[in-house]
């Protein structure tokens, strides 16, 4: 059985868990939600909020690396900033795969090192390689239907049991419902557990209506980082299986560092600024420095 260490918890948490519970999550009647984290504090801050699955989100992880959300970074960043993530929040990972770094072979060899790495999830998709972010101009070229079915067969005949989610830009790249309707049918057909039905726009219709048409076929995961005004009980009424709050921690922390950096450099000093920033007892509480001070207790040698 696979598993992976997490120092931070101090337990060993099976791979095959994880999986069964991102699967669950994404095929639940309830509505889920899925936190965005980009690195292994972000990941700890989610799980001790309760979150009970992380997206690792390109996006994120790309600004958090001083990179752009285009495959600046490359895979194997990814795949290292995922461990840590891993590692640190004990929780099922969903993992922003983009378009799969290139043709299937490149697809199959990022979702194996993934899951090696303790990832439960990915999310591929279908655009060309390299990719640009959705939200960013408007040259969004999608990929050939089959050629980007081939590369999701190829993950699941790689890595079976990990979730593969299939992500539709058809609305994004400025064609019609039609459009993504026969790309997640195609998709479903080559092996897809979910699909993610993505849009720029400003309010829900389009998501709304192509969760109404799209009957149930296959889970429906959703990323309102746009049409965040929308209520959530829109979405339980429209049967959508998972919402993923894409990219909030990475917002948060620049907001919040960038106020604080502003305030020290113009008062030269940090006196004002640490009632509102995390103590140091509060960050050895997140990372679990009681756990290591105790080994020490037990596994080094004790001097007189």
């Amino acid at each position: 059985m696979n598993t992976q260490v997490s120092s931070l918890h101090a337990s060993i948490v099976s791979l095959d868990t994880s999986i069964q519970t991102l699967t669950d999550l994404i095929q639940s009647q309830n509505l889920e939600f899925i936190m965005e984290a980009h690195d292994g504090l972000s990941a700890a801050v989610a799980a001790q909020a309760g979150f009970k699955a992380l997206w690792a989100s390109g996006l994120s992880i790309s600004s958090s690396l001083g990179y752009r959300d285009a495959n600046e970074a490359s895979w194997t960043q990814m795949v290292d900033v995922v461990e840590r993530m891993a590692d640190a929040s004990g929780l099922p990972i969903l993992v922003d795969g983009d378009s799969g770094f290139g043709n299937f072979n490149n697809a199959r060899l990022l979702a194996a090192k993934l899951q090696q790495r303790g990832a439960s999830g990915v999310c591929l998709e279908d655009k060309g390689f390299p990719k640009m972010n959705s939200f960013v101009g408007n040259r969004h070229l999608l990929a050939d239907v089959d050629e980007f079915s081939g590369r999701l067969r190829a993950v699941k005949d790689s890595v079976p049991d990990m979730v593969l989610v299939a992500r539709i830009e058809a609305l994004i790249a400025g064609y019609g419902l039609d459009e993504a309707l026969e790309r997640a049918t195609a998709y479903a057909d080559a092996g897809a557990d979910a699909v993610l039905i993505h849009s720029r726009k400003s309010d829900a219709a389009e998501i709304l209506e192509f969760t109404r048409q799209w009957a149930g076929k296959l889970p429906v995961v959703i990323v309102p980082t746009k049409y965040y005004k929308t209520p959530v009980s829109a979405y339980r009424e429209a049967g959508i299986s998972t919402v993923i709050w894409a990219n909030h921690n990475m917002r948060a922390a620049i907001a919040a560092m960038r106020t604080t950096c502003g305030r020290i450099f113009a008062e030269e000093s940090i006196a004002s600024v640490e009632g509102d920033v995390a103590t140091l007892e509060d960050v050895f509480g997140l990372l679990r420095y009681d756990e290591l001070s105790a080994a020490e207790d037990r596994y080094l040698p004790k001097h007189a």
